[in-house]
Parts: structure tokens; sequence; C-alpha cells
């Protein structure tokens, strides 16, 4: 994780904003509970998938709030909320697809 280079050309920084650190490691938590492996694998996964980002800023889906892409991890049921500022690509969110993103939408349909 970080900042890379190739080429004479520097990569994009990647920074987990404090809020989407302790939602990755709280629901991982969860996963070891029951099965320490699959906790594990999910988490290279989730490292693998959001590094590429680096390179390929925009391989995530527009996302549902306005400036915000989502990258959905595959083989895992994570969805990686981050937004592009700069040379620098914030992750502000880490939810497990069954989860309703934005919370304010929940709110609207009740």
């Amino acid at each position: 994780m970080g900042q890379k280079s190739t080429g004479g050309y520097s990569l994009k920084t990647i920074a987990w904003l404090p809020v989407a650190s302790t939602q990755r490691f709280e629901q991982l938590d969860y996963i070891a509970q029951d099965n320490p492996l699959a906790a594990m694998s999910q988490d290279e996964e989730i490292e693998h998938q959001v590094d590429m980002l680096m390179q390929h800023p925009q391989m995530g889906r527009p996302g549902r709030l306005r400036g915000t892409r989502e990258l959905v991890i595959s083989r895992t049921p994570f969805i990686a909320i981050y937004r592009v500022k700069g040379r620098r690509i914030e992750v502000i969110r880490l939810l497990h697809s069954s989860q309703q993103w934005p919370v304010q939408a929940r709110r609207r349909s009740l």
C-alpha cells in the first residue's frame, strides 16, 4: 500500500480514512471468528484490488454520492467507496454488499 513509481512517473497514493479502516478490520474480525483463513484471504483480495486503483483510479463504477466511486471487490462481499483527490485516492468506506449506501437512502425510505 502507498505510493509507487514506474517509468519516471509517480502513481497515486492510497489512503484509508479512519472510518474505512475501522470498518475493514471490524468486518474481517467478525469473519475470523468462524473462519480465520477466509478472513485473511478476503483481506488479501481487498488489499490487492484497492492497490490496483493506484494505476487505474477510474476502474470503480461511478458512486451513488457525487464525487465518489465504488469498487466491487470480486471474490468477496465487499464494496470500497472511494474518491480521487489529485494524486491521492481516499477509501472512505468499506461496506458489506448487504449494507445500505448511502445511509440517508435508508432514512428516506422509512
